[in-house]
C-alpha cells in the first residue's frame, strides 16, 4: 500500500533544518575563533597543505562566516520545504540529507586529523549523523528512499561543497556592500 505525503512525519523533512540549525550554531559560535587560535599549530602539523588553504583560513571573518551560514540556511530550508511538499520524495531533499550526514563524517575526520576538537565535531556524532541515519530509515520504511551509490555519494559531496562555496560568495558580496 502506497503512503501519502501526509503519512511521513514533518519531523523527517523539517528535522533536516532543525538538526542543521543546532549543528551550525556550534560552527558559528566556535568556528572563526578556533581557526584563528589553531592556525599556527595546523600549519606546523600539516606543512604540505597548499598555501591557498592557509590564506583562506587566515581571512575567515566572523561576520562573513555568520552571513554564509545564513545563506546556507536558505538552501537547507528550501531542501526541507521540498522534502515536505513531496512527502520526502524530492531528490534535492534526499541529497541534502545525505550530504548533511556525510558532512558530519567530514567533521569527525577533521577532529581525528587534528587529534582534538574542531568546530562541528560535537554535534556531528550527537545530532548530524543520527538524524541522517534516522531520516533515511524513515524514508526507506515509507518506500520513498532513492538508491544511493558511489556516484550519488560523490554528487552529494560536490553539491554540499558547491552550496558552501556559494554561501561564502554571497556573504562576501553582502559584506562588500
Amino acid at each position: 500500500m502506497s503512503k501519502t505525503s501526509q503519512d511521513l512525519s514533518p519531523a523527517v523533512t523539517f528535522g533536516l533544518l532543525a538538526a542543521w540549525a543546532v549543528h551550525d550554531a556550534e560552527e558559528v559560535a566556535f568556528g572563526p575563533r578556533w581557526i584563528r587560535q589553531s592556525l599556527p599549530e595546523l600549519r606546523k602539523r600539516f606543512p604540505g597543505a597548499p598555501e591557498r588553504l592557509w590564506n583562506a583560513l587566515e581571512n575567515v571573518d566572523q561576520r562573513e562566516f555568520t552571513l554564509a551560514v545564513g545563506a546556507m540556511a536558505a538552501i537547507v530550508a528550501t531542501a526541507s520545504a521540498h522534502g515536505h511538499r513531496t512527502g520526502g520524495r524530492s531528490a534535492f531533499f534526499q541529497g541534502a540529507v545525505d550530504g548533511f550526514g556525510l558532512h558530519g563524517l567530514v567533521h569527525l575526520a577533521q577532529a581525528a586529523a587534528v587529534r582534538g576538537y574542531t568546530p562541528g565535531s560535537v554535534t556531528s556524532p550527537l545530532i548530524v549523523i543520527p538524524y541522517a541515519l534516522w531520516a533515511r530509515g524513515r524514508l526507506r520504511r515509507a518506500g520513498r528512499i532513492r538508491p544511493t551509490d558511489l556516484r550519488g555519494t560523490v554528487s552529494g559531496l560536490v553539491t554540499a561543497g558547491a552550496a558552501t562555496a556559494l554561501s561564502h560568495i554571497v556573504a562576501r558580496r553582502l559584506i562588500r556592500r
